[in-house]
């Protein structure tokens, strides 16, 4: 291609972008607009998720924190009576 040719086309081009600049403005509002309710959705399902599993956490724990007690009771009962073996004497 000519140089005349070249400069022409980017002359359009420049022009065309220049042209559709509000086009892709109000695109990308749009966008903008449309991530912000869907991170405000996100947020909201999180929020209710946690406090579904807070509720389930209270609902059982008639069930879990014995449960926890025994373990850890245990727990500590078998620390204490566990005694390290003596090495094995090598002949």
């Amino acid at each position: 291609m000519k140089t005349f040719l070249k400069i022409f086309l980017i002359v359009v081009l420049a022009l065309l972008a220049i042209k559709f600049i509000p086009v892709v403005f109000v695109g990308a509002f749009v966008g903008l607009i449309i991530a912000a309710v869907l991170v405000a959705a996100g947020l909201s399902l999180v929020a209710t998720l946690l406090a579904v599993g807070i509720a389930l956490a209270l609902a059982l724990s008639p069930i879990w924190i014995p449960v926890l007690v025994v373990m850890g009771a245990i727990s500590l009962f078998r620390k204490l009576d566990a005694r390290p073996q003596p090495p094995l004497m090598a002949a």
